[in-house]
């Protein structure tokens, strides 16, 4: 899955915590006004996984309405980072958020080593 329908400067906030899968339209869309504290009309994707890593939803509002994108990986786990010393959501890039649905590691977060010149 990719969303590759949406421009490239389209807003993609990734919330930090784990979510629990039952909650549909309104119980995200209140997720995101209540504790993120952002609009959910603005035309920004909120990216939500559950505990195990195994399940994304994916909130955007399109003009007239919600719509609600879910992914569930059969095999495996997404390569979601490691976001617990942070509350509420982090921005990442579309390029990041479809390396994630492929099942990769998102380019922010991979950790390079650093070098200095002598």
């Amino acid at each position: 899955m990719s969303i590759r329908r949406f421009p490239a400067k389209t807003a993609i906030y990734l919330s930090c915590g784990h979510m629990d899968m039952r909650k549909s339209i309104n119980g995200l869309a209140a997720v995101v006004q209540g504790t993120f504290e952002l609009d959910p009309f603005q035309g920004a994707l909120f990216v939500f996984s559950n505990k195990d890593k195994n399940k994304i939803k994916v909130l955007h509002w399109d003009k007239d309405g919600f719509a609600l994108y879910y992914k569930r990986r059969e095999r495996g786990r997404f390569c979601w980072p490691s976001l617990t010393e942070q509350n509420g959501t982090v921005d990442v890039t579309m390029d990041d958020l479809n390396r994630l649905l492929d099942g990769l590691l998102m380019e922010k977060f991979i950790r390079h080593k650093t070098y200095t010149l002598l």
